[in-house]
This record gives structure tokens, sequence and C-alpha cells, in this order.
């Protein structure tokens, strides 16, 4: 897996949450991905494809954070998961993907993204394109925690 490319993720997780969120959010040991069962209760999934390489980013949130960066994104309290939360999640997802593609680009690396999609419920599943280098990422805030993952192949 191309560890530039990771990186460009992880910096980019970091970055998008504090800047619209204001929180610190701490990365665990990335770890295999192994199987499709989803870690949280709303996952933004997004297709990611470049000359060379194929690949995909999912961000899988618990409910507690994606609260908790909604609360703090707009400035007042939300409580339960719904649409608008799903929206969030959603949006959350393409700026990473955009952030990573800023990064990667000054390397020389390009590669275009598809529009993001949200899967919500307990135990839903994440089907990447690629299954072979799935890797995840946690990440924790002071209220919740969330999962990125990572599946990419170079081609």
């Amino acid at each position: 897996m191309n560890i530039d490319f990771i990186g460009s993720i992880v910096l980019s997780v970091k970055k998008v949450i504090q800047t619209m969120a204001s929180i610190e959010v701490k990365r665990g040991k990335a770890l295999k991905k192994t199987g499709t069962l989803a870690h949280g209760d709303v996952t933004g999934v997004i297709g990611m494809v470049a000359p060379n390489a194929i690949g995909s980013l999912a961000i899988s949130f618990s409910e507690s954070a994606v609260l908790e960066i909604m609360s703090a994104m707009l400035g007042e309290p939300f409580t339960e998961l719904d649409k608008e939360s799903a929206d969030c999640v959603g949006e959350i997802t393409n700026m990473v993907a955009g952030g990573a593609k800023k990064i990667m680009s000054e390397k020389g690396i390009e590669f275009g993204m598809a529009t993001p999609v949200v899967i919500t419920g307990k135990s839903h599943e994440i089907l990447h394109e690629v299954t072979e280098n799935d890797i995840a990422i946690p990440f924790k805030s002071q209220k919740g925690t969330f999962i990125v993952e990572i599946s990419y192949k170079e081609i």
C-alpha cells in the first residue's frame, strides 16, 4: 500500500475535523481490515481512482462521535442520528477525500473521486471494490470514536 496515500488521508482527517469542528482527534494504530462489518453507526464511502491505482475510503462514525462533531460544526446540540447527520458524514467524507487529493496532487499523484455514499444503521456492511489491502485506522475524540478504512491497489 502506498504510504503517501495513507499519510495524506490521515493528515486530511485530522485537518478537516480540527478546522470544521475545532475538535482534536487522536489516531490509533493501523490494522488490517477483516470482514465487511462497519465499526460505526454512520459510514461515508467514496471511491477513488488514479491512472495506476484504484481504491476507496470509508469513514465509519460511532453515534457519539458524529453527534459531537455535528454539534461543534453547526453550533447547536444534536442528540440523535437523522438525515442531517447522514448528510454531515457525507460532507466530511468528501472533504477528507478532497484534502487527500490536494496533498497527493502536490506530490505529483493525481486521482479522481466519486460522489460519497452514506450508509446508516447498526451492523451495516462496508463493501470495498478492492479487498486484499484494506486497512483500518481508529481515531478517538473526547466523546466518541471513528474508523477510517482505506482500500487501495496499484494496477
